[in-house]
C-alpha cells in the first residue's frame, strides 16, 4: 500500500536503484504500451503507427529515458556515462532541482521530458540527434556497458557506441519518441517508489509516495526478484510484438 512521508533532506540518499533495473523497466514499459500508443480508438489523432524497427528503437530510447530522472545525482549511472561531462552536468542539475529525488523525480519532469524530446524530434532534427545520443548512452550504461572505476574509458566507449546507434537510427521517423521518453521516466518513478525513500511524484507538492517493498536498493529483492520478472516480461512482450495481433486473436478463439 502506498504510504506518505515528508521529504528527505538533500544528500541523504546515496543508494540508487541499479541502472540496469531502471533500463529493463523502461524497455518493459514501452513494449507493454505499444498497443496503447498505436490505438486510434484510444488516442485518436495522437496515436502513432509503429513498424517493427520503430518498436525496437522505442525500446532503446525508453530504456535510456528510464534513467533520466537520476540526472540530479552527482555519482549515479548518468554521471558516469560520459565521464567528466555528465558528472558536471549532474552536479549542476542536482543543485538546480533541489537535490536527488526531488524535481526530476516527478510527473512534471516526465511530461516535460516527453514533450521536449517530441518537439526536438519533429522540429529540430540535429538537436534531436544530440538528445538521442545522450539518451542512448544512458541505456548502454544502464545495462552495464562500461569499465569499473574508469570513467574516462567508459565515457569514450559510450560515446562511440551511442554515436553508431544514432547513425543507424538517423533516418527513422521518431514521432513516437515523446511517448517513449515519458514512459521511461514514469517507469523510473514507479521503481523508486518501491524503495523506502520514495519520490515526490506530484512535485512541486513535496509529499513523497513510497511503498517500501525494496528495503535496500541493489539488494536481494532487486537482484533476484525484480530483475528476473522484468527480464521475463520483456521476452514475453517482445514475442507478443513480433507475433502481432493476428495470433493473439487466434489464441483467444
Amino acid at each position: 500500500m502506498i504510504k506518505y512521508s515528508p521529504p528527505v533532506a538533500n544528500g541523504t540518499d546515496v543508494n540508487l536503484m541499479m541502472g540496469y533495473t531502471h533500463a529493463l523497466s523502461g524497455t518493459t514499459a514501452w513494449l507493454a504500451a505499444v498497443p496503447l500508443v498505436t490505438s486510434q480508438s484510444l488516442l485518436g489523432s495522437h496515436a502513432v503507427v509503429l513498424s517493427p524497427t520503430q518498436v525496437a528503437a522505442g525500446a532503446v530510447v525508453c530504456a535510456g529515458a528510464a534513467l533520466l530522472p537520476d540526472i540530479d545525482h552527482h555519482d549515479g549511472t548518468i554521471a558516469n556515462t560520459y565521464g567528466p561531462v555528465t558528472q558536471v552536468l549532474c552536479k549542476v542539475v542536482g543543485k538546480i532541482s533541489g537535490g536527488h529525488r526531488h524535481a526530476t523525480h516527478s510527473l512534471v519532469f516526465a511530461a516535460a521530458a516527453g514533450y521536449g524530446t517530441d518537439w526536438l524530434a519533429t522540429h529540430a532534427v540535429y538537436a534531436w540527434w544530440g538528445a538521442l545520443f545522450f539518451i542512448v548512452g544512458l541505456g548502454l550504461r544502464g545495462v552495464g556497458i562500461g569499465f569499473q572505476q574508469r570513467h574516462y574509458a567508459t565515457g569514450l566507449l559510450n560515446t562511440l557506441l551511442a554515436a553508431g546507434i544514432v547513425y543507424v537510427m538517423r533516418d527513422l521517423d521518431m514521432r513516437f519518441v515523446g511517448y517513449a521518453v515519458a514512459l521511461g521516466c514514469v517507469a523510473h518513478l514507479i521503481g523508486d517508489c518501491l524503495t523506502p525513500q520514495g519520490c515526490p511524484v506530484l512535485w512541486p507538492v513535496q509529499t513523497r509516495f513510497q511503498a517500501g517493498i525494496l528495503k535496500r536498493t541493489g539488494g536481494t529483492g532487486e537482484r533476484w526478484v525484480v530483475t528476473p520478472i522484468l527480464t521475463v516480461a520483456i521476452v514475453i512482450l517482445a514475442i507478443r510484438s513480433a507475433i502481432g495481433d493476428q495470433v493473439t486473436t487466434w489464441l483467444r478463439a
